[in-house]
């Protein structure tokens, strides 16, 4: 999985200049976390790591370019784009 997720944030990094790899890769398992949770809280049934990838990708060509202008209103979401230090 550890490698699953070095890719995904590649492939996001590559997607937006902007975001360090900390910061992509803290992306990367949110969405990851996010997608497979929700499934899981409407009683989907588990379609393996393969779909979730999918859709993770999905979600990198559609909104990746944009993430580093997301500005959270939830404290629960508020460490994602902070920068290092």
């Amino acid at each position: 999985m550890e490698n699953m997720f070095d890719a995904l944030t590649e492939k996001l990094m590559n997607k937006n200049a902007e975001l360090s790899y900390n910061q992509a890769r803290t992306w990367v398992e949110n969405l990851w976390e996010d997608f497979e949770s929700t499934r899981a809280k409407a009683g989907r049934t588990y379609k393996g790591q393969e779909l979730t990838e999918q859709i993770v990708l999905k979600w990198i060509e559609q909104y990746g370019p944009f993430l580093h202008r997301y500005q959270p209103e939830k404290e629960k979401f508020s460490h994602l784009n902070q920068t290092e230090q």
